[in-house]
Order: structure tokens, then sequence, then C-alpha cells
């Protein structure tokens, strides 16, 4: 499992080919030969294909995810059988941890990052897939992002990916591939919105200030006033920490923006697409986030 590097920064070695697993299907792409721009693929999935949950089996249709995902790869041919493998933002529990300093040996730093999540998260930390980044480091302070992931649920998704021929040479969260996407040095709100969940990020620069996933309700009323609540503790988390109000939000989602905004019903917030959809894409793209996907291929060629 690999973390992105520092917000705006991207990461050498990464694979020319990345998927996002949802409930709805595969998205994939992959750069294919000398143009610069890559080439897009969408495969839908049956109902109760793939159920995301951080407790519970997820993929519930191994041979129909296995074929999804191939069959969306075959249509941007890519270059390598590595790829970068996208999970929903609920499966992946992301923390901003300090310390005041870490063993330097990487395997002792690993076991103070887990002793210190073992009480943050609702599943066994031990079999558990841990990855940490290092985000800034004084003399007396070492901050880092750290994601967890529960073992036996990664292994479900890079199961299907290898009985697809394919292997997850990088493992990410949807909103922590995004961030990558964001090639701003200036403080900036982020929204991720999926049938699921809701992510709001607050990247400034090189520094993370805030990665928070809240869980939706199925119903509409419901759901709306989570949406709202989330983006209005993220705008106030922000005023709070850089003394003024946000006044751009960058949006990805199922949502169409303009829909989104209405959703969040504040006129403050001028809305922009995080990543749009990628030019000459054809109608079988479905509205859908395609910032992970565009974060997991920003600096691989």
């Amino acid at each position: 499992m690999f973390l992105k590097s520092k917000p705006g920064k991207s990461t050498a070695g990464r694979p020319p080919a990345a998927i996002e697993v949802t409930p709805e299907g595969v998205l994939a792409a992959a750069f294919t030969g000398s143009s610069s721009e890559p080439a897009w693929a969408f495969r839908s999935l049956a109902s109760g294909a793939v159920v995301p949950h951080i407790e519970e089996q997820n993929v519930r249709s191994p041979e129909a995810l296995t074929l999804t995902i191939r069959a969306a790869l075959s249509q941007v041919t890519p270059r390598t059988r590595d790829i970068t493998l996208i999970l929903p933002d609920t499966l992946v529990r992301v923390f901003v941890l300090d310390f005041d300093t870490l063993p330097a040996k990487p395997a002792e730093a690993l076991s103070v990052v887990r002793f210190r999540l073992r009480k943050m998260v609702p599943f066994d930390v031990e079999h558990a897939a841990v990855s940490y980044q290092v985000l800034s480091k004084s003399e007396t302070e070492l901050k880092l992002l750290a994601a967890i992931v529960p073992g036996a649920i990664l292994a479900e998704y890079e199961s299907a990916v290898r009985a697809a021929a394919f292997e997850p040479g990088v493992v990410l969260s949807s909103s922590l591939a995004a961030l990558e996407a964001v090639d701003k040095m200036e403080a900036v709100l982020s929204a991720n919105l999926s049938t699921m969940a809701i992510t709001t990020t607050i990247a400034n620069g090189q520094d993370l200030l805030l990665y928070r996933t809240v869980d939706l309700p199925q119903d509409s009323l419901p759901r709306m006033g989570e949406i709202q609540r989330s983006i209005a503790v993220a705008a106030a988390y922000f005023e709070d920490k850089l003394g003024a109000r946000p006044r751009t939000l960058n949006y990805t989602g199922i949502l169409k923006s303009t829909d989104f905004s209405r959703t969040i019903a504040d006129p403050t917030f001028n809305i922009v697409e995080w990543v749009e959809k990628p030019e000459g894409a054809t109608t079988s793209l479905p509205q859908t986030s395609f910032a992970g996907v565009a974060g997991a291929l920003a600096g691989a060629r």
C-alpha cells in the first residue's frame, strides 16, 4: 500500500494506469502512447456485486468484479501490468498525526504508528495494511499522514485485480489520490461526494490540514443535511486555522457541480470542478468523480 506524497507534489514511479472501484462500476484510465492525455473507460457493475463496508465482506461477486476490471482496462490498453488501485474513501481510514519523534528504522516507526492507531479504528490494527508519509518535520515535532485499511478487505480487491491479470502496485483511497490533482500552493478546500460518503479536505501548499470522511444516509433529506453539515464543518475549520473563510470549493462526485451547489445551499461558495470530465470522453462515462484516477496518473507517463 502506498501513501501519496505531500499535496501538490507528484510522485515518481507511479504506474501509467489506474482504476477506481465503486459499487456502480470500475473507472479506468491509462497512458497508451505518445498522447499527453490518458484514455478513459467505465464498465458498470451489477447492484450488490461490491458493497463497501469497513467490517464486512465487500466483494460479493469476485468473478463479476474481475471481469469488469479486465473489461475496463482492456478498453484503455495499459502498457504494463502494474496499476494504481483506488478504493472507496469509506474503507480507508486516514489520519494526520503528530509525534515528538519516530524511530529511524522504518519497521520500528511503523510499529509506533500502528500503536497510535489502535484506539482510533473499529477493527484489528495488527492485521491491517498501514502506510504513512511524513508531511513535515522539525527538531521538536513530526507530522505525518497515516492510512489504514483492514487487511482482509484490501485482499478482496487486490485478488480481483490479480485475477484480471494485473498487479495492484499502488493502493490509494479516492480522496488521497485526488489530492495529487490539486496543483496549487495556496489553501484549498475540496469535497469528494460518492453514493456512500463525503470526504472534505484542506490542502495548504505542502501541508494537509484536514481529511474527514463521513458516511451518508441513503434517505434524501438526512443525506442532504449531512452533506451540508460536512461542508459547514470543513469551512469553519478552514477559517479557524487560516483566519479567513474559504470562497472557493473544489468539487468532484456523483452530482453535477450545479446540483451539488444547490444541495449545500451556500451562495458564498464558488463551486469549481476538481477535475473536469475528460475531453473527448464518450457518453459511456457516467457523472462520477474523475479526480481520483486523474490524481493517480499525475506525474506518470
